[in-house]
């Protein structure tokens, strides 16, 4: 039985999507911090003869992003450069993109990489779907002020001429970032959902799409898990099932992300880190992404589901796939213990 089909304790269970708390996070706030230091070893470590990049690792995985961004003002305050352009000058590759990312702020990193994911020729709806089905409200909207800010556009627009057709209707929902939030359930409500659900899709010649994508775009995270269990008791079948079975394309993914996230967040980046290693090449931008961005949030929970799903560590795992100071970079960002 996978861990998607198990859905006896998804009532109690804490959401990553609701609670605003970074208790779970692998990345604290550093005691005894004190920007100038730091500051000053960056210093010696980037302007020194060839660049010490064991220094620039330490420095930057052990701080939280509020403490980087001191660093990155008192930096420029110093040397009359940014941070970010030191880092870009001095490293490469996938090492010098995640320097970068852990020195954003979380909701610039979240809008930039929106940006890179609708950039060019052909959208990376991977990217975009992981972003908008994982993240709250509140980070939505975080993320879109500073599209507007950066742009002079809302971002809904321009993500209109980027997705189209039902895939395009549901990203765009979800990136108004105004899923309700109420905590009580509604089990009435949940079970005429359930029904609606069912009939639109399972029991019928052709599925509904509008209505499995305004129910789950829409409702909160508590009165979908409801949902979820009163869809179960009618089908047979989880709603998850159900979509795998009937939708295909950008579509599925999005919606099945959708479930995953409803039920599990942690579960859901434990999985996409999984695939991201899996397979000929390794995903670096989706590592990268997952890692950074989760860190101060629910890594520590991503780790233990992780090991639930697949019977080994997230730390064993990098350890084989990545390598270099990028490699070790990730892995500290893990933490030893999985």
């Amino acid at each position: 039985m996978s861990v998607w089909d198990d859905l006896d304790l998804l009532l109690d269970s804490p959401s990553s999507l609701t609670t605003t708390s970074n208790a779970r996070g692998t990345v604290k706030d550093q005691a005894s911090f004190k920007a100038e230091e730091d500051v000053a070893a960056l210093r010696k470590a980037i302007e020194g003869l060839g660049t010490t990049e064991k220094t620039l690792i330490e420095v930057l995985t052990k701080r939280s992003n509020a403490q980087r961004q001191l660093i990155a003002t008192a930096y420029q305050k110093a040397t009359g450069r940014t941070l970010v352009a030191d880092l870009e000058g001095d490293t490469h590759g996938d090492f010098e993109d995640l320097l970068v990312a852990l020195v954003t702020p979380p909701a610039v990193y979240d809008c930039h990489e929106v940006m890179k994911a609708m950039k060019g020729p052909g959208t990376t709806e991977s990217t975009l779907t992981e972003i908008f089905a994982s993240r709250s409200n509140k980070q939505i909207k975080a993320l879109s002020d500073v599209y507007l800010k950066e742009t002079g556009r809302l971002i809904g627009h321009d993500l209109k001429s980027e997705v189209s057709g039902d895939y395009g209707k549901a990203l765009l929902i979800l990136a108004e970032g105004k899923r309700d939030e109420t905590t009580n359930v509604d089990t009435e409500k949940a079970k005429a959902d359930a029904k609606a659900l069912y009939e639109a899709g399972e029991k019928k010649w052709g599925t509904d799409e509008a209505k499995f994508i305004d129910i789950l775009c829409h409702r909160s995270i508590p009165q979908l898990r409801q949902t979820l269990i009163e869809y179960k008791n009618i089908s047979k079948k989880t709603l998850q099932e159900s979509i795998e079975s009937e939708m295909s394309g950008d579509l599925e993914k999005l919606l099945v992300a959708v479930v995953k996230c409803v039920k599990n967040v942690p579960a859901y980046f434990a999985e996409r880190l999984f695939k991201a290693m899996k397979g000929a090449g390794t995903t670096e931008s989706t590592l990268t992404r997952i890692m950074v961005s989760r860190s101060e949030i629910d890594l520590m929970d991503i780790k233990a589901e992780y090991k639930k799903l697949f019977g080994y560590t997230l730390h064993s795992q990098l350890e084989s796939e990545v390598s270099g100071n990028y490699g070790e970079t990730l892995k500290q960002l893990c933490g030893q213990d999985g």
